[in-house]
């Protein structure tokens, strides 16, 4: 994907999840979020967007202190405001990504082909993972509710990131023993493979599905893009996917796997 797709999809995602959050109600839990509410989903993105905005905006080259999540809460405005100040948020970080120069420098937390990439990207899947949050909590209050599909193509993109981003960071933390846990996504022109190399010194995330080793557990994993996208950021099951090897592999992943939005 490129740096316009993601600009789409953060628009397209962030409208999706307003729309849920005002059907679901500001007091509606969010079940995929234990403990958080509407209204504690959207202060946080609300937030989050704005932080996001800043850093191209002002071309800030240094990570900044941030509040945490009671902070956030409090910096959010009162309920009847919550909604339009959180799509004017999701507007002014699309205006933002939308007229920055390609050469923008500034900070980031993941390798990516520049900062403007990485923060287009960053957004359109933090935004895209709380929307399916949202719609969850619209379909826990009632029956009728469903989710949007992901295109394969963003949902391949979003395991790309989740993998060789997030899960590279600390890959040694995520197991207590040596495992490898595969993940082949088969759509076509969106079909990709991975490996995570799990709980030993020498951990780490590489593109292509690597061969068992002695010693070392392995679990592959395969099937759609979008129901791998939802099952490694732990917002869907594993109903449809093929899954072979050590099933306690994929276990410990989505016991350990743990993503902060920096």
């Amino acid at each position: 994907m490129q740096i316009d797709d993601h600009i789409a999809c953060l628009r397209a995602e962030g409208d999706l999840l307003a729309r849920a959050a005002e059907r679901a109600g500001l007091d509606a839990p969010v079940p995929t979020c234990p403990g958080w509410r509407i209204r504690d989903l959207l202060a946080h993105l609300g937030f989050v967007h704005r932080w996001a905005a800043g850093y191209v905006a002002e071309q800030r080259t240094e990570m900044t202190r941030e509040p945490g999540e009671e902070e956030i809460a409090a910096l959010a405005p009162a309920d009847a405001s919550l909604a339009g100040w959180f799509r004017e948020g999701l507007a002014a970080l699309v205006s933002v990504l939308s007229a920055a120069d390609p050469a923008t420098r500034c900070w980031t937390f993941l390798a990516a082909p520049s900062p403007l990439a990485f923060w287009a990207r960053r957004q359109a899947h933090e935004t895209a993972i709380h929307r399916v949050d949202a719609q969850l909590a619209v379909a826990a209050a009632g029956p009728g509710a469903e989710l949007d599909p992901f295109p394969a193509g963003l949902a391949a993109d979003g395991v790309d990131e989740l993998l060789t981003g997030f899960a590279a960071r600390r890959p040694h933390k995520l197991a207590d023993a040596p495992a490898r846990l595969v993940i082949r996504a088969r759509d076509g022109a969106a079909s990709a493979s991975w490996t995570v190399r799990m709980g030993s010194p020498d951990g780490g995330v590489s593109r292509g599905a690597e061969p068992a080793r002695p010693g070392s557990a392995r679990c592959e994993v395969s099937g759609p893009a979008p129901a791998l996208y939802l099952l490694l950021w732990n917002r869907g099951t594993a109903a449809g996917l093929d899954i072979r090897g050590d099933a306690r592999v994929l276990a410990t992943w989505r016991e350990r796997m743990r993503v902060r939005w920096h």
